[in-house]
């Protein structure tokens, strides 16, 4: 029986609530921080690349906050990406074509574009674009809530997070639902201070800290994936090695091992640091970047062996929304409580905005005032 609150989630942007024409004000504020964190100057040739599928509203918000700032603009709206790998021999001559001659590419795409390879990040640094990716977060409801959290305040969480993280031997996974994995070997992405820069790839709203694993060990019960949704029981993935050994769990364990018959490796994991993310409602590339949440990328293994060079072809996303973490013996997040939230260096610089206590509360049904999400 499914159990998980974040169960009816939308499965695309057509599953999406459209937002009231008005509420284009609401979103502004949202909007704004993204052309900060994307760097967005006048004169910049923009390219939204925008599903059929995505809310005009939020289009038109974009666009007109680009265009304020005398960017030079193009919406091209195009069919949805598949989940990773599952149509990848898309050529998207179309889409290629304008990201090459773009300075600025926002996407609006439900799966993550990256996992197609004409515009994998082997591509994207090829070229000189910065490359803003609203996966599953090209709606009025991301942009009311993640979005608002000042584009300060995130950098200073990535820069104290990473400080702790980068020099650990050893990190531990643990939930309620039986997660338990242990991750050793890791390179942290350190995206620096600033905002985009040529050949950068950045998800919106900003949202955690990437690292990759060289060995997992232990047990992922999932609570939502790429490929299965919601599982409607336990879905246990066990690892050894840095290779799924195992995957149990009924009809979700099936569809997990169609989708990558010869098997999977750990590719990838993040842990959320964003307090204005929303929860409940939320996609999961959402949850994902919510403070204190955690989520893992499997990927397929191409003959039998992890090959990182390429896209993340089979590549499944899976998520766990309130775990406890522990960096080298100390707690990081505790049942969902990123624990960073609370340090004095923090809440200094949220205070630039306004009360810490409303800045970093991470409760996600509550909404940041407008007025707290620039420069006092």
């Amino acid at each position: 029986m499914t159990t998980n609150p974040y169960a009816t989630s939308p499965f695309s942007y057509v599953a999406e609530p459209a937002a009231a024409p008005y509420s284009i004000v609401e979103l502004m504020p949202g909007v704004r921080n993204l052309c900060e964190y994307v760097r967005l100057a006048a004169g910049d040739r923009v390219l939204l690349m925008m599903e059929h599928t995505v809310d005009p509203v939020v289009v038109q918000a974009i666009a007109a906050a680009a265009a304020l700032r005398d960017a030079d603009v193009r919406i091209l709206s195009v069919p949805p990406f598949s989940a990773g790998g599952w149509d990848r021999e898309a050529p998207l001559p179309i889409e290629t074509a304008a990201f090459h001659e773009a300075d600025v590419v926002i996407s609006g795409t439900w799966w993550g574009e990256v996992h197609t390879a004409p515009l994998f990040f082997d591509q994207i640094r090829a070229r000189s674009a910065r490359f803003l990716s609203l996966h599953m977060t090209a709606t009025a409801g991301a942009l009311l809530t993640g979005a608002r959290l000042p584009v300060e305040v995130f950098h200073a969480l990535v820069a104290r997070a990473l400080r702790q993280l980068r020099t650990a031997s050893s990190i531990r996974v643990t939930s309620a639902r039986g997660t338990d994995l242990t991750f050793s070997g890791l390179t942290f992405e350190d995206p620096g201070p600033g905002g985009l820069r040529p050949g950068d790839w950045r998800p919106f709203p900003y949202g955690g800290v990437n690292f990759w694993p060289a060995e997992t060990e232990g047990v992922l019960v999932v609570e939502d994936s790429t490929v299965t949704g919601v599982p409607e029981e336990p879905l246990r993935v066990t690892l050894e090695g840095n290779l799924v050994r195992k995957i149990e769990g009924g009809a979700a364990a099936g569809q997990l091992r169609r989708y990558a018959p010869g098997g999977f490796y750990m590719r990838h994991a993040l842990f959320g640091l964003n307090p204005k993310v929303r929860v409940a409602g939320g996609t999961q590339f959402e949850r994902e970047k919510h403070a204190g949440a955690f989520y893992c990328g499997l990927d397929g293994l191409t003959d039998g062996v992890p090959v990182t060079t390429g896209p993340g072809f089979a590549h499944c996303d899976c998520q766990v929304d309130r775990p406890t973490v522990v960096v080298d013996g100390e707690t990081f997040v505790e049942r969902g409580r990123l624990l960073l939230l609370d340090e004095p260096e923090i809440r200094e610089v949220a205070a630039r905005y306004g009360p810490p206590e409303v800045i970093l509360d991470d409760n996600p049904v509550m909404i940041l005032p407008r007025r707290y999400t620039g420069l006092r």
